[in-house]
């Protein structure tokens, strides 16, 4: 029933062929910045964080506020849902058309679409994704490969080596290891014998010069939230920031002649809207922002690139809602030192009522009452909280709802939404965007933005 309602889609899809940009300037490299799993909520909570914390609008909404970019709205739907998950979002960008949720580049009669990054490849330029997930997550594989299944990232990892990506970043050691991997491969080993560049760390992913390309997996799993990794010297001395990434992704796709195509990930804002953890998702909102400002700084000099941003869908729908300690409430959030997640991660069945307050009020600087703290410790004698990315099924939504009292920040669900979503574009080829765009259409916008032919 559901496939029959949406099949319209399927059609437009088909007929989609992109705008020509036969008499605009084309632009010899793209960088793409995805929020996962941002809602609008999420992107003007972040600045409102930062207005009120350091007297200056998010660069975004920066953006935005000097009329610097094009704007549109994006439908984000997939082949068979008004609500799309992450494979299929980035799958629309990548492949061109509506896949079915949980596939890569793969459509339902099992015919493969060829990804954009290995058009862009094809065509002379250099390609690299980077983020703070694993690398073989969703997000950047939906712009680089196909696969049937978004859960193989194993198989996902060494297709990136096969077909030459020139930049991977982000997570996943467990991907690339030979002691982690079960078929036992050192993709390690493989990438050194491709002429890879290796960082295993910040210092040596800052320390790089000269490398043409780049393999840089910081952490097994996804890395750390940024609210927990800036109060951590051990995670701050071992992962880079996303900022960080993107500045040496930049300068080592640059190198190419014929230009770059970049795409860049805040993975986690996603994993904390699915949490609801409205620190872990606000800061990581930040960190997001400030690689946007790398990438516009690059733009800017440069005059050559084409900035897109943008998320793939929206997740949880939080805001910041009426009351009269509203605005009091959200400043808690300027003097948070850790996630909900390292707060939930840090209790168990036996901790106190008083030291769960006693911990929660040192993390993020205000006590609960000894009810609430009651209400939530309750679970610890039988986790079971159903979500993603909650391998221990901690109750981060029963904390959350006792946060709401302190923060004033209320949550949808803990779910993607089907909700259109924020999309900007800076530099050559911005023209083409229109104010109302289906994410399949940015596929062949930013072939026309570079002259790529289409049908590559």
């Amino acid at each position: 029933m559901g496939t029959t309602l949406l099949s319209p889609f399927d059609s437009i899809a088909s007929a989609i062929s992109g705008p020509s940009n036969k008499d605009g300037k084309l632009a010899k490299n793209i960088i793409f910045l995805v929020s996962d799993g941002m809602s609008t909520g999420t992107l003007n909570m972040a600045s409102m964080l930062l207005q009120r914390k350091e007297g200056r609008q998010s660069h975004w909404l920066s953006l935005y506020e000097q009329n610097h970019v094009r704007r549109a709205l994006m439908d984000t739907a997939s082949a068979n849902a008004l609500v799309t998950d992450s494979a299929a979002a980035s799958s629309s960008w990548g492949g061109g058309k509506r896949v079915l949720n949980g596939a890569i580049n793969v459509n339902a009669d099992g015919s493969e679409n060829t990804p954009i990054l290995q058009k862009f490849k094809k065509a002379g330029k250099a390609v690299g994704i980077v983020t703070t997930v694993t690398a073989t997550h969703a997000t950047p594989a939906g712009f680089s490969v196909t696969s049937k299944k978004r859960s193989d990232e194993p198989g996902i990892a060494a297709k990136y080596l096969e077909i030459g990506l020139d930049v991977i970043m982000g997570g996943g050691l467990e991907n690339f290891s030979p002691s982690l991997r079960k078929d036992k491969q050192d993709l390690f080993s493989t990438a050194k014998q491709k002429g890879y560049s290796i960082a295993q760390d910040r210092k040596s992913l800052l320390a790089l010069e000269n490398q043409k390309t780049l393999l840089g997996i910081f952490n097994e799993g996804a890395l750390p939230y940024s609210l927990d990794r800036s109060g951590d010297s051990g995670l701050i001395e071992r992962t880079p920031t996303l900022a960080e990434m993107t500045r040496q992704a930049i300068k080592t796709l640059s190198k190419n002649k014929n230009g770059f195509v970049l795409q860049i990930e805040g993975g986690k804002v996603d994993w904390a809207a699915h949490a609801n953890d409205v620190g872990a998702l606000l800061y990581d909102q930040i960190a997001l922002d400030e690689a946007i400002a790398e990438a516009i700084a690059f733009a800017e000099k440069d005059n050559d690139t084409l900035v897109v941003i943008t998320t793939d869908h929206g997740n949880a729908n939080p805001g910041l809602f009426y009351g009269a300690k509203a605005n009091d409430n959200f400043d808690r959030i300027q003097k948070f030192r850790h996630t909900n997640e390292w707060v939930l991660n840090g209790i168990d069945k036996n901790t106190t009522t008083a030291a769960f307050i006693e911990k929660l009020e040192a993390a993020q600087g205000y006590a609960i009452k000894q009810e609430e703290a009651k209400s939530i410790l309750q679970h610890y004698q039988q986790l079971d909280e159903q979500g993603l990315y909650n391998p221990r099924k901690l109750p981060y939504k029963y904390l959350a709802q006792v946060q709401t009292a302190y923060t004033s920040v209320g949550w949808g669900s803990m779910d993607h939404s089907g909700d259109y979503v924020e999309l900007a574009m800076f530099g050559p080829g911005s023209e083409l965007l229109k104010p109302f765009v289906k994410n399949i259409e940015l596929h062949n916008l930013m072939l026309n933005a570079t002259g790529v032919s289409v049908s590559s």
